[in-house]
């Protein structure tokens, strides 16, 4: 796609956007304020679902439903160093509600009164029942990330009257609260949903999946899957400051080369999955802002199904981690734009953080050996896969790897899987070798271990690994961590990573940077645990 056919394309939003065709030498006032209140967004690939607790809905649909639906609670911001706004773990505020007060074993949150979904309903509490009881009951992904801060049960959510909401705590749990300010348990306008709902899609997944109902800062006014989406301030948000941006459209470039030359030539006005390689020159030639933040408690990674033979056999694993082409990954296909978690020192004891490096190196000989015990002598052939939606990282990193493992005789066919189907092919836990992103959103060690290495969860354990031993050590550490008892959690915590180091079914890679690059004219951008842009504090001018 060249420039003249990306405005093309985009010819009906360019209309009223003021983004079409070079702009005369004189603006109108009228085109000039719509050019200044337009934010373009060019990305590799767009949300499959706007629904976040849709079935699989992807990294993308996160964007979407971020920016549309509002929650109860939300992070205060703070100032990094490098003078990044970084959303604060430790200081939640109320979003939606107006003032919560916590007791020992629930939490009571009154609801502004003036908020209102987009078709112009009131905001109730019994949309907040609603759509906590949606949350915790439609299974998948939404329904254990509830779990994972205690919230299991319909009956915790009790109503107090028409503004007034109570969650009512199963345990002691120090992410309980953290957890309601994550995507997952936003706001549904439950009158709505209902009346497109049936026997058998009784939370009305199906309309959701197309249709907004939220009541955030901005509504979805158009979305045409794998194309673009249109944002349209909400001029009634209640829930914080009024945006800035009256417009977002955020439009699918599968190119990297082409969303570059849109960005260099001022067509657009950020961008935030380039290759590497981009970031780095477009850093060098100042002409746009780069941003380049570690990405909260995340990792990429490469994993092994430990289900599937021979990835069931720990020899096999500690072979493949012993082939991975680590330092080339780094040089070639990021740049240095990332965080190694690989090469710790002989000895080095583990620490109570999560990520951190573990102790495997590039030793083909060593990775020869491994594979020999283990029974393999002569290899064997399997298939790597990834993610196409991120191909920019994915698909060079698994053509090192798979040129590495070729070297100790494991001959792997690369498997490109469309963005839009990832989650789905991911959660059937049938790919034996794939490359992954996983970022927690809540930020505790305890939390990505959760996700990734307990044996009862069906979501996000992938790589299909089970140890009684590791279920109780992510369990203590919860526990420890709901009384403050510091030196039992660390332990706990040096003990889940030493065993998964130890097992690698996961091969932490790098701790991957989300790098933004944007117009000298765009401020506000935030870091989120989500890893996608806020609308909100952003400003053109």
């Amino acid at each position: 796609m060249d420039r003249r056919d990306f405005l093309k394309t985009s010819s009906a939003a360019a209309a009223t956007a003021g983004l079409g065709i070079a702009a005369p030498a004189v603006l109108s006032p009228a085109k000039a304020d719509a050019r200044q209140e337009t934010l373009l967004i060019v990305s590799e690939s767009g949300p499959n679902n706007i629904d976040i607790q849709g079935v699989g809905t992807n990294v993308p649909g996160y964007e979407a439903s971020w920016n549309s639906y509002d929650r109860l609670l939300t992070h205060a911001m703070k100032t990094e160093p490098n003078g990044t706004q970084y959303y604060d773990r430790d200081k939640i505020i109320p979003e939606l509600a107006e003032d919560v007060a916590i007791s020992d074993m629930s939490a009571t949150f009154k609801l502004r009164k003036d908020a209102t979904f987009h078709d112009g309903a009131p905001v109730t509490a019994k949309d907040v029942k609603y759509s906590l009881d949606r949350a915790v009951t439609v299974g998948g992904f939404p329904t254990f990330q509830m779990s994972a801060g205690s919230l299991t049960k319909p009956e915790q959510f009790v109503i107090v009257d028409d503004h007034t909401v109570r969650v009512d705590f199963l345990r002691k749990d120090r992410l309980t609260i953290p957890d309601l300010a994550v995507i997952v348990p936003c706001v549904i306008n439950s009158e709505l949903v209902k009346k497109h709902a049936t026997d058998a899609d009784p939370w009305g997944l199906e309309f959701t999946k197309q249709n907004e109902a939220g009541s955030g800062a901005y509504k979805i006014t158009r979305w045409t899957p794998g194309s673009e989406v249109v944002f349209e301030r909400n001029d009634s948000w209640k829930c914080g400051p009024l945006p800035k941006i009256k417009r977002v459209i955020w439009r699918m470039v599968p190119s990297a080369g082409n969303r570059r030359a849109l960005l260099e030539r001022g067509d657009a006005d950020i961008s935030y999955d380039l290759p590497n390689k981009d970031f780095v020159e477009l850093k060098e030639n100042g002409k746009l802002t780069i941003v380049s933040t570690p990405y909260s408690n995340g990792i990429q990674y490469i994993g092994m199904n430990v289900a599937i033979p021979p990835f069931d056999n720990l020899k096999v694993r500690q072979a493949v981690a012993a082939t991975i082409p680590y330092q080339k990954i780094m040089d070639a296909v990021l740049f240095g734009l990332a965080k190694p978690l690989f090469g710790a020192a002989p000895g080095t004891p583990v620490t109570p953080t999560w990520p951190q490096p573990h102790g495997y190196v590039t030793d083909l000989a060593k990775a020869k050996q491994l594979l020999s015990e283990a029974g393999f002598p002569d290899g064997f052939e399997t298939t790597l896969s990834f993610d196409l939606g991120f191909a920019g990282v994915n698909e060079p990193l698994c053509v090192l790897t798979q040129e590495s493992l070729a070297q100790i005789g494991i001959k792997t066919t690369i498997n490109k899987i469309p963005g839009a189907n990832w989650r789905t092919e991911l959660n059937k836990k049938t790919m034996p070798l794939f490359t992954n992103v996983f970022s927690g959103w809540l930020d505790y060690p305890e939390y990505f271990f959760y996700w990734c290495y307990h044996g009862q969860n069906s979501v996000f354990n992938t790589v299909n690994y089970k140890s009684p031993e590791m279920d109780r050590l992510i369990d203590s550490a919860r526990a420890a961590a709901a009384i403050d008892d510091t030196a039992a959690y660390n332990k706990d915590v040096e003990g889940f990573v030493a065993l998964a180091f130890h097992d690698i079914p996961r091969i932490p890679l790098y701790q991957p940077y989300v790098n933004v690059a944007m117009q000298k004219t765009i401020s506000g951008y935030q870091y989120w645990f989500h890893r996608r842009l806020d609308y909100r504090a952003m400003v053109k001018g």
